[in-house]
């Protein structure tokens, strides 16, 4: 009998016997499609997806990364990194979403544009090579939160495998870890238009901002963290357990110095520290 396993930093508890159950419903389900592009960020999901396609499938899954402003570079160069360590197919497609007047907007449905165009972008390559299967690694825990993305997945019938396997984050991390890979630990990851609240227009210039903020954050040490763009103020968010290292004196003036010249008045900490899609409680309220 299988004994349960409780994770050390989340405190889930697993079943490794229903963990390898899923995991062979998944390569089964990938294996069935013969053919898949993965739409993948480099992220603990998305990567483990790839892992697992190129596992059930050889050289027929091929990953592709949008070429967008809103990803991150160090989020490319990792994106890169692990595809080659892992003999993953790794391709680039650019996305053109900032032409889109409904995604700069950037209403509470600005994640929907962005993943139309990504998905469209798949769709052509899957025409122009006779793939019929696009798939993307949300997973069921992504469920309950507001992702107008998932919608435009529907729309394009883009196949979410992690959810079909019933898999959970914590329990893709788990699987990661056993599979050595080391996006396993990977602080959760979003696109940088994440940091503009709704109503907000969405520039390729305060992407960069954010994205030099960012940057800094993860120098100083850093590991959960988010940039969130407000005009002239910058409120940043780092994990709770990181919060007395950020109200630290000497880091709080670092802090300053990084921000005030990016063109915040005011620089801001969180003290609710980091929660993943923090602007979306303006659509709660």
């Amino acid at each position: 009998m299988a004994t349960l396993v409780q994770l050390a930093r989340t405190g889930t508890v697993i079943d490794p016997a229903d963990l390898h159950r899923k995991q062979e419903k998944l390569l089964a389900l990938l294996k069935d499609m013969g053919e898949v592009i993965i739409a993948y960020s480099g992220g603990t999901d998305s990567a483990y997806l790839a892992w697992a396609a190129v596992k059930a499938l050889g050289g027929k899954a091929v990953a592709i990364t949008a070429d967008s402003a809103s990803i991150p570079e160090s989020h490319k160069r990792d994106a890169e990194a692990f595809a080659a360590q892992f003999g993953i197919r790794h391709e680039y497609i650019e996305t053109f979403e900032f032409e889109n007047p409904d995604y700069v907007k950037n209403d509470k449905n600005r994640c929907f544009h962005c993943k139309d165009e990504l998905f469209t972008r798949l769709d052509q390559v899957c025409a122009e090579r006779g793939i019929a299967n696009v798939v993307y690694g949300v997973n069921v825990d992504d469920l309950g939160d507001w992702r107008p993305g998932q919608g435009a997945a529907k729309v394009h019938s883009v196949k979410a495998p992690l959810v079909d396997a019933a898999l959970t984050k914590a329990e893709i991390r788990e699987l990661s870890r056993l599979a050595g890979l080391p996006t396993w630990d990977r602080p959760a990851a979003a696109c940088l238009s994440s940091r503009i609240p709704y109503g907000t227009e969405v520039t390729k210039e305060r992407i960069k901002t954010v994205e030099t903020g960012e940057e800094a954050l993860k120098a100083l040490g850093f590991r959960q963290f988010r940039t969130r763009f407000h005009g002239d103020l910058v409120r940043i968010e780092v994990a709770v357990d990181e919060l007395p290292k950020a109200l630290h004196p000497d880091m709080a003036a670092k802090l300053v110095e990084i921000f005030k010249p990016l063109g915040f008045h005011y620089v801001t900490l969180d003290l609710q520290g980091y929660r993943q899609g923090s602007l979306n409680e303006a659509i709660t309220r």
